[in-house]
């Protein structure tokens, strides 16, 4: 999928400053005049460093920006580590970060504009495979679709010249109801206690929407099922509409040309979702970046791993210790390796959320059993 990041960097130029001003327009919407963000002008300074990208494939070169919050948080107390990231501790020594920090920080309000980065793997708990895990990942069981190679399933060319294995593979995930697990519905609570500002998610399986995170707070990098466009006329559809004919095998098609109708997911070589250059703004104004379930190998989102100042702590919650937690660790990272769900337990744990998460968990499951009835 690496293939994608060249076919991203050209899919921005088109965007000058009329653009940026657009979206400058849209995220303040979204996030309402009252938060400090970079003003319209500086958009255009961004949609400039942007163009001017030397740092090939890396689609974003963002640590020029600087993200004018304020303080205004009431006094707290913080361990020595957690301190020091505000230079309260009295320590100029800057000490390494625990996940028992990173939960002291949010207690205290001091992290209040948490971005998320999530991959495939918050979704292998609830029975989803990823794509590159042998034997077990997606790309290993595609045999049955009768491929040159499994990365066609989700390449243009193929799809042009065949697209039902790519419907044969929706059917079949579309038809087993996957629910949101633990980590979903963590997310959730993240943003019900109104301290996500932003969820950037690698996965089309939708599960954050189906965890009750709104749209306005989901960036779907690679797309997903929930909208489709006519492949021919550009006409686009609900993604519900395709359903009823890729259920009984057949190829959804446009009723006003014909042309076959593919769901919003990004393929290899296609540009990412227009909604992904909100990371612009979004990722100057984090004040914690919280990884989890990701490979960081997919370009440009991983690249987004380095987009916010070197002063925020970034939590890696995942199986291995990937990207830059590997090769340009900093100061203020956090690393909690092994299954992802335990680790996430462990940070709800610290946090003093158990017993309302486990209430959210329940209360969203008896909804969803209703829906299934």
């Amino acid at each position: 999928m690496a293939r994608w990041a060249r076919p991203a960097l050209s899919a921005f130029r088109p965007w000058g400053p009329a653009g940026w001003r657009s979206l400058y327009t849209e995220v303040t919407d979204v996030l309402g005049e009252g938060h400090q963000g970079p003003s319209p002008g500086r958009t255009d300074m961004v949609a400039t460093s942007l163009w001017g990208v030397k740092k090939a494939p890396c689609a974003v070169e963002l640590a020029v920006l600087n993200s004018g919050i304020t303080g205004g948080r009431r006094p707290i107390s913080f361990s020595a580590s957690a301190s020091s990231i505000f230079g309260s501790g009295g320590n100029s020594k800057k000490e390494k970060l625990l996940l028992q920090d990173i939960a002291e920080l949010i207690q205290a309000r001091a992290c209040q504009r948490v971005v998320v980065m999530v991959g495939a793997g918050i979704s292998t708990p609830s029975g989803i495979p990823d794509f590159r895990s042998p034997r077990s990942g997606l790309y290993s069981n595609l045999q049955q679709y009768d491929l040159p190679y499994p990365e066609a399933i989700f390449e243009l060319t193929f799809f042009s010249h065949n697209p039902k294995p790519f419907f044969t593979l929706a059917k079949e995930l579309y038809l087993r109801s996957y629910r949101p697990n633990v980590i979903h519905y963590f997310l959730r609570l993240l943003h019900d206690k109104g301290l996500l500002l932003r969820l950037y998610t690698q996965n089309i399986d939708g599960l954050e929407r189906v965890s009750g995170i709104p749209a306005s707070k989901l960036v779907e990098a690679h797309g997903s099922f929930a909208s489709a466009t006519c492949t021919v006329c550009r006409r686009p559809f609900p993604g519900k509409d395709i359903w009823a004919d890729v259920t009984v095998d057949r190829i959804p098609r446009c009723p006003v040309c014909t042309g076959v109708v593919k769901p919003d997911i990004v393929f290899f070589g296609e540009a990412l979702p227009q909604r992904f250059l909100m990371h612009v703004v979004d990722f100057p104004m984090a004040d914690l970046l919280l990884i989890l379930g990701t490979s960081l190998e997919v370009e440009p989102f991983a690249s987004l791993s380095e987009a916010v100042q070197s002063s925020v702590p970034r939590l890696l919650i995942n199986r291995d210790l990937v990207g830059p937690f590997a090769w340009r660790p900093r100061s203020r990272d956090v690393v909690q390796l092994g299954d992802v769900v335990h680790g996430v337990e462990r940070l709800v744990e610290l946090l003093g959320w158990t017993e309302e998460l486990q209430d959210l968990i329940q209360q969203e499951t008896e909804k969803l059993n209703r829906r299934d009835r």
